[in-house]
Formats: C-alpha cells, structure tokens, sequence
C-alpha cells in the first residue's frame, strides 16, 4: 500500500471541502502503521484483486447479479429488459461466465410447454453484497467529489 502526501506552501489554497473529505476519509480508513506491507504480501493483494476483477469486472456482470438478487427467479427476456442496454448476446455470453464462476444457476422447466428457463442468484453470488455496498458508497462519494471539484 502506498500513501502520497501533499505539501501544501502556505500561498496555495486548499479547499475546505478537499480537508474535510481528506479527514473523513483517514479517520474512516485507520491503517495499523506498525505493521510495514512486504513486496510479497502487497504482490498477493494485487493478484487478489485481479482474480475479483476478472470475475465480476466488465459493464454488465454486478448488473446483472444485482438484478437477479433483487428479482429472484427470473426469465431471459425478463432480465434484459430490467437491463437497460444490454443485447441479448451479450447477456447469453455474460450469464455463461457467471454460472461458470457459480454467481447464477440456470434452471430449465421441461416438463412445461414451452420449455422454461430461469436464472437465479446462488448463495456465492449472495458473498458479494458487502463488496456490492462498499462499491455504491464509494461510486456516490466519488460523484460528489467530483461535483464538487475535489480534484
């Protein structure tokens, strides 16, 4: 993990907004400073978060777990419409990948005519919420930032 400070010369101005964000922010994400990060351990973290990341990265994959943890049960048509965008290649090839990663089940009702197809969110998929939550606070805080010219 690495830490950049900035030194601020008395004749340049800091915005108020910019220390009190910078303050929220170290006293909401205390770091145990005892304990130095290794190359080893920061290589293990980065190679952990590239492994999330190809699972559950591109445009399309939270919104669709999300989606199906919200909807329970849910048809293929029914899961692009409440998708706004996606093709239905697209989500074919993309549902695909999540049940390969276990995040859905694909359910066929054959004994129905016609034959039924339903995706449902797995309990893996359900270990995801915290990261899911941690995502949406930091993309809105990121919004304000941004609109408020943080940077």
């Amino acid at each position: 993990m690495y830490i950049r400070l900035l030194k601020v010369s008395s004749n340049q101005k800091v915005s108020s907004n910019l220390l009190v964000s910078l303050k929220s922010n170290l006293m909401e994400n205390t770091m145990d400073l005892e304990e130095p990060i290794t190359a080893e351990k920061c290589s293990e973290n980065l190679s952990s978060v590239e492994d999330a990341i190809y699972v559950i990265g591109g445009k399309w994959k939270l919104k669709i777990i999300i989606v199906l943890q919200e909807s329970g049960n849910i048809r293929f048509n029914e899961l692009q419409r409440n998708i706004r965008g996606i093709s239905a290649r697209v989500l074919s090839n993309e549902l695909k990948d999540l049940e390969l990663n276990g995040f859905v089940k694909r359910v066929v009702h054959a004994d129905q005519t016609p034959v039924v197809v339903e995706y449902i969110s797995t309990d893996y998929s359900r270990t995801l919420k915290n990261v899911i939550v941690a995502l949406s606070a930091w993309g809105k805080m990121h919004k304000q930032n941004i609109r408020e010219e943080v940077f």
